[in-house]
């Protein structure tokens, strides 16, 4: 059975830093490419990053970049998300998320391009 597992989330303050992570189960983790994706109150679920399988390479919605980092630890079958110089926008339910590709060099983008999830972790960036 597949299972993805997130922790980590919580209340930080504006400029802070938190490390979701997220324990897989059931697939083998190097197989497949991972991602973050994030969902406000009110909005559509949002593309945070993506990790490939081929070579760990990584790709992060223009939002985010330069203060979030994806990582994958494939011995413990768990990835990552550190998230640096938080800001309040930033506040959301965050989802991991897993799929199988052919082409080992492909990142997904959008919720349809994945096919398995976890259950979601609140990260809440307010003073």
């Amino acid at each position: 059975q597949v299972q993805l597992v997130e922790s980590g989330g919580g209340l930080v303050q504006p400029g802070g830093s938190l490390r979701l992570s997220c324990a897989a189960s059931g697939f083998a983790m190097p197989f497949y490419a991972v991602g973050w994706f994030r969902q406000a109150p009110g909005k559509e679920r949002e593309w945070v990053s993506c990790s490939r399988s081929s070579d760990g390479t990584s790709s992060y919605a223009d939002s985010v970049k330069g203060r979030f980092t994806i990582s994958r630890d494939n011995a413990k079958n768990t990835m990552y998300l550190q998230m640096n110089s938080l800001k309040p926008e930033d506040t959301a339910v965050y989802y991991c998320t897993a799929a199988y590709y052919t082409d080992s060099q492909r990142c997904g983008f959008f919720v349809s391009d994945f096919d398995y999830w976890g259950q979601g972790t609140q990260v809440t960036v307010s003073s």
